[in-house]
């Protein structure tokens, strides 16, 4: 089903009018029998309306193209409304949109970021949040940004740290190597799962633009990592038949 969209629009003129349209998108495509696996799935109460991510996409490209964004106050009010529905695909969808107005994917965004981490507080939110928006907005503005990372990494809140160890996934050869190793070494300590899973992913993204680099500092820090860490960052380099 084609969703239909106005051909131009002057600017965002209601938050209410944009949230009503996303729930009614998304109302009109649930499936029930798909709501209740979904939340088990994620192991959360929040409800689902049992909308896929391929229709969220086109939603949420229909919203861009009916709700244009001309300030960073319309932003920030735009994903902080959908934000606030009760729906988990609603909060997609305020992630997705937060990404779609790249314009204002800045430094200036980091505090609205910041919430949704630690109101999200659960992979699915955070994983998105920390490598396709803050992940980009230390990508092009590294040396503004690093410091709030460097504080985000000793955070107590977990799902901050792992945002900071997430989000330098993707960068290649931008990588900032010795913040990377930093991170992971001032986490390996670290019991959580999340924390945990987190070092490995960061460390094995990196493996396929520098494997060597990554290579030795598995080799140096064996006794560091965990288990599962060390598992994680090898991956690729073991498919690939370096020495473990």
């Amino acid at each position: 089903m084609r969703l239909r969209t106005r051909a131009s629009a002057p600017a965002l003129s209601s938050v209410a009018e944009l949230c009503a349209f996303v729930s009614g998108q998304l109302g009109s495509h649930a499936d029930p029998a798909k709501a209740g696996p979904m939340a088990a799935y994620m192991k959360t109460d929040m409800p689902f309306y049992g909308v896929a991510k391929p229709e969220r996409d086109r939603i949420a490209t229909a919203v861009k193209d009916r709700f244009p964004i001309a300030d960073h106050h319309a932003y920030e009010q735009a994903v902080t409304g959908l934000w606030a529905l009760p729906h988990r695909e609603e909060k997609y969808l305020a992630i997705r949109m937060a990404r779609l107005y790249a314009d204002f994917v800045t430094p200036r965004s980091l505090a609205l970021y910041k919430r949704l981490i630690q109101d999200g507080a659960w992979w699915d939110f955070v994983d998105e949040i920390a490598i396709h928006l803050v992940g980009q907005v230390l990508h092009h503005h590294r040396p503004a940004v690093s410091p709030t990372l460097d504080a985000w990494i000793t955070d107590q809140d977990m799902w901050l740290r792992r945002t900071a160890l997430l989000s330098q996934v993707h960068h290649m050869e931008d990588t900032d190597e010795g913040r990377l190793f930093g991170y992971c070494l001032q986490t390996a300590d670290e019991t959580a799962f999340f924390i945990r899973k987190a070092i490995g992913w960061a460390l094995r993204d990196y493996s396929a633009t520098a494997p060597e680099r990554v290579l030795t500092f598995l080799h140096h820090n064996r006794g560091r990592l965990s288990s599962l860490s060390f598992r994680e960052a090898a991956r690729r380099l073991k498919r690939q038949g370096y020495p473990l």
